[in-house]
């Protein structure tokens, strides 16, 4: 009995050390990457940063970088409108097109921002933002969901990791670890106030977007008619009818995927009600 497992004993030794020599050659292997990349994973593990894979970031990891990039836009870059009636109302009109969207799995946050401007943007996680000058500007609820719908595809397209794994790769700061999360918020939020997005990224924001508003049911034609309401007003163009691709050629495969016939059935067009619903920003 006593050889019996002593012999056992052995093997399990043998197999632990097996274990263990095959992790630190692994590890070894990691670092000597990560060195040429400015940082071993050893060093950050030591200084108790989360290093964070762009290329496989989960729903959780990215909601939570969402919601501190987000802390640090409304404590120190934009202003948030304090009216619990039009916060409300965005809320709403916001959840409802989530639930129809492609990504209605993770939490979802629409705030209006303190800004006559008009414009809207959208960061990682969830989290999208509302210029109270383009509630203003808007002639109905459907034109104001067709934008927020516009940056809901954004996030379901995921692109703003996308851009924040550009941005990390151009300023040599990603490692074959991965990126460390203060890095990644910092960037986050360089990234929401720039708001850069590629033509690609653009067009299928606009398909995806135009989807969740039919979707959701609302008339789809609102998506074009605020898109060349502010096309003819001239003066600057908002950022999210970016140069890049022209306005006009967005409206040109908006109208080619609407129905016809179709286009303004949905819910939204009655501008009277919209109007009295938003009457603490007229």
């Amino acid at each position: 009995m006593f050889k019996f497992l002593s012999s056992r004993s052995y093997h399990y030794r043998h197999r632990l050390l097996y274990a263990v020599v095959s992790f630190v050659l692994s590890l070894s292997l990691v670092l000597g990457i990560a060195q040429a990349s400015q940082a071993s994973l050893f060093d950050l593990i030591l200084n108790g940063i989360q290093v964070i894979q762009l290329s496989n970031i989960s729903n959780n990891q990215e909601v939570q970088i969402g919601r501190q990039i987000n802390s640090q836009l409304v404590g120190s870059e934009i202003r948030l409108y304090r009216n619990s009636e039009i916060n409300r109302y965005v809320n709403d009109i916001g959840q409802r097109l989530a639930q129809q969207s492609k990504r209605p799995d993770i939490p979802y946050t629409f705030q209006v921002v303190n800004d006559k401007s008009i414009n809207a943007f959208a960061t990682m996680g969830g989290f999208v933002y509302v210029n109270a000058g383009l509630i203003a500007a808007a002639d109905n609820e459907a034109e104001l969901a067709s934008v927020m719908s516009h940056e809901i595809g954004h996030i379901v397209g995921r692109h703003s990791i996308g851009q924040m794994r550009q941005a990390a790769i151009a300023r040599g700061v990603a490692s074959a670890a991965g990126l460390d999360r203060n890095t990644m918020v910092n960037i986050g939020v360089e990234l929401a106030l720039k708001r850069p997005n590629s033509r690609k990224d653009e067009f299928e924001a606009d398909q995806m977007g135009l989807d969740t508003l039919t979707k959701a049911g609302y008339a789809p034609s609102a998506m074009v008619s605020f898109m060349e309401k502010l096309l003819k007003a001239g003066g600057s163009v908002p950022t999210f009818l970016s140069s890049h691709p022209a306005t006009s050629d967005r409206i040109k495969q908006l109208e080619q995927a609407i129905d016809s016939q179709r286009a303004n059935a949905g819910d939204g067009l009655n501008t009277t009600a919209y109007k009295s619903k938003i009457r603490a920003l007229l």
